[in-house]
């Protein structure tokens, strides 16, 4: 089992996520906690006001949101009656056993899951500390529940559980409904996980699940009132399907909202700029220096992904690294001047030499092999000589022979010995 806590400034935004799934048919609430009547009593505004007004006993509690999501290995077949026993279990332990609480189970992914929904003031007015909540309580709590409802350890499998896949194009192209509810797909998985600050760096994120925020050209409607659309994108890059709107989405990610996102991510990421550049100068350290596809290829083992972007005719023109581990974006410029595009491109090996490096690499090897056709091959000390399985005896002997014949030495002889050599002419000419 993987549990994901996020908490937030906004109970409907995380309340509307989920109740959206339910209309969507990808979702149904389970399980209503603590709440003055039974589920199939409470209607959508009866679960939500119960949330609201128990946040209202404190506003001090500014991010009183607490989305938590319990995500299961596609092996276990669990029913409800199993997802609402490990939430109720779950939320005792982490100390919300008390606290009214909706569970969702989902429908919208390749493995199990459910999400719950809480609020962090106590009926009493009090806060609930959740800092370090996953790290501590979270994680006591999830290897407990794996040990009592005997689930898939969560160490094993946590990667592939989350591993974020390319929008279905096929599916998402149809219509209007089918293009906003893939996009939503994305958006909700990238938009608040990870640290982007623009909206190029937001796109280079985008660009890998096939979607586009486009604020429109220059001149265009979209752009003079600072409106924001977001698109599919085929295999190609192009955009294809119905725009949709931000404020068509319920929790709108406009510009707005953007904004306010890269406020928070510039502070955010910062910690992690370390990281990003060790890798590179790490791979780039030694005389073996790769090439920019070497690069990128030690880069992606390290869970980063380089972006390059270039013009039509080929032309790099800019870098952008995405982090997946840290869920951070950067500009390579934004990193220093030594991850820029034109510097990256001058510490790496060109592509050309590398090309060769490869052929020599492959003339050595070869010059080496042993050919069993009779052909030569050079040995440790550079000596021709020959190896043979096959040909007529005439051929053989040939070879033999001439293995025999003197062999015509034009080298230099050490100083020494032609010292002694000239000495030695020097003598019979004067005894002649």
């Amino acid at each position: 089992m993987v549990a994901i806590i996020k908490t937030g400034h906004s109970i409907q935004r995380s309340f509307y996520y989920n109740e959206n799934k339910i209309s969507q048919g990808d979702a149904q609430c389970i399980m209503a906690a603590n709440y003055p009547k039974d589920l199939s009593d409470l209607n959508q505004m009866q679960r939500l006001n119960m949330l609201l007004k128990t946040a209202a006993l404190n506003e001090n509690v500014k991010r009183n949101s607490v989305h938590i999501s319990l995500n299961f290995d596609p092996s276990e077949k669990l029913s409800k009656d199993q997802l609402s026993q490990i939430a109720g279990v779950y939320m005792d332990k982490i100390g919300f056993k008390d606290q009214p609480f909706l569970v969702y189970e989902h429908y919208d992914a390749g493995h199990p899951h459910i999400h719950i929904m809480s609020v962090k003031v106590r009926p009493d007015g009090s806060r609930i500390e959740t800092n370090n909540i996953g790290r501590n309580e979270s994680e006591k709590a999830r290897k407990q529940i794996e040990i009592d409802f005997g689930l898939m350890k969560a160490e094993a499998h946590k990667r592939q559980f989350f591993e974020l896949k390319p929008v279905n194009i096929t599916r998402a192209q149809y219509g209007k409904s089918q293009t906003k509810h893939a996009i939503s797909n994305v958006l909700n998985t990238v938009l608040n996980a990870y640290k982007y600050t623009s909206v190029a760096e937001l796109n280079t994120l985008l660009r890998q699940y096939n979607v586009l925020a486009d604020i429109g050209s220059k001149d265009s409607r979209i752009n003079k009132n600072k409106g924001l659309v977001y698109r599919i994108l085929d295999e190609k890059g192009q955009p294809v399907g119905v725009p949709i709107k931000a404020s068509d989405f319920h929790f709108n990610p406009g510009l707005k909202y953007l904004g306010e996102r890269f406020i928070v991510n510039e502070n955010a990421r910062q910690p992690h700029k370390a990281r990003v550049k060790n890798a590179i100068d790490l791979a780039l350290m030694g005389t073996s220096k790769p090439d920019l596809q070497g690069l990128a290829s030690d880069l992606d083992k390290q869970g980063i992904k380089m972006v390059l972007r270039q013009n039509d005719s080929g032309i790099i023109y800019g870098i952008t690294y995405v982090d997946h581990r840290t869920k951070s974006v950067f500009n390579g410029s934004s990193l220093g001047k030594q991850y820029s595009a034109n510097a990256i491109q001058e510490r790496c090996r060109p592509a050309v030499l590398t090309q060769i490096s490869k052929q020599e690499g492959q003339k050595k090897q070869a010059n080496r092999k042993v050919n069993h056709e009779g052909e030569p091959f050079k040995n440790k000390d550079h000596v021709t000589t020959f190896k043979t399985n096959s040909g007529s005896s005439y051929e053989q002997n040939e070879m033999l022979d001439s293995l025999l014949d003197p062999v015509k030495d034009d080298s230099p002889l050490p100083f020494g010995l032609r010292k002694k050599k000239k000495r030695k002419q020097k003598n019979i000419s004067n005894s002649l």
